[in-house]
């Protein structure tokens, strides 16, 4: 019963997979499983290929098959995936689906299963790549903020500070206070005293401030003098 299983699993396993799969004798084949790398990678490199290597057991499918797992010959070592290092890690993934399956034929479970396990394998380290990365420009970010960070405000450093600003706003006041009282002398200087222009004894006849010291004033502006006048009786 165990072998007609086989041939027919066989059988359905050519018809899903007909360009990836190698016959490698009547009871193993190889199955060729092209990944597909993170969304979110930037690295740009090819797909990885696992290569599944799957064996019968004479009592296959009530027992597990034999699995190995290998890269393509001459395949680049690729930054998400190192089968070398790996290969016991996915293997041991696939033993849950293998527990769950037996008695059944079970190899395109498990073909879909590596794919996937690899895939979130990936995608993990990825994800730990971008979180570094995150990581490391916030510790950035925070040392560039900490650069615009003030000094602590406490009760003495406010009155060193306030004691200080009365010292300098003072200072700036009697700065100014000189400045202008040189300002004013430099300007009185410029600016010479007019002299008082004397008046004449007919300027103050006319304008009424002569008095009779001024009315003996001698020159061509006086004013003669007057007689007394007799009223005859």
């Amino acid at each position: 019963m165990g072998r007609e299983d086989q041939i027919e699993e066989r059988e359905v396993l050519d018809s899903i997979f007909p360009e990836e799969i190698t016959d490698l004798s009547d009871t193993s084949y190889r199955i060729s499983i092209v990944l597909d790398a993170p969304e979110n990678d930037v690295e740009e490199t090819e797909q990885p290929v696992l290569i599944l290597q799957v064996s019968y057991p004479a009592d296959y499918p009530n027992v597990a098959p034999g699995l190995e797992i290998s890269a393509p010959p001459n395949a680049p070592k690729h930054p998400r995936l190192d089968i070398q290092e790996d290969r016991d890690r996915l293997l041991e993934s696939l033993q849950p689906t293998i527990e769950e399956n037996l008695g059944m034929a079970m190899v395109f479970t498990l073909v879909s299963a590596l794919k996937e396990n690899a895939e979130l394998l990936m995608s993990e380290r990825v994800n730990a790549v971008h979180a570094l990365k995150e990581m490391e420009a916030a510790k950035a970010e925070e040392e560039e903020n900490r650069k615009f960070q003030g000094t602590a405000v406490t009760k003495e450093r406010f009155t060193e500070w306030l004691e200080k600003f009365k010292a300098e706003m003072e200072e700036e006041e009697r700065r100014q206070r000189e400045e202008k009282e040189a300002d004013d002398k430099k300007a009185n200087k410029k600016t010479p005293v007019k002299e008082e222009k004397k008046l004449t004894g007919k300027q103050l006849w006319e304008r009424g401030l002569a008095g009779k010291a001024d009315l003996d004033e001698e020159g061509e502006d006086a004013l003669p003098a007057v007689e007394k006048l007799k009223v005859a009786a």
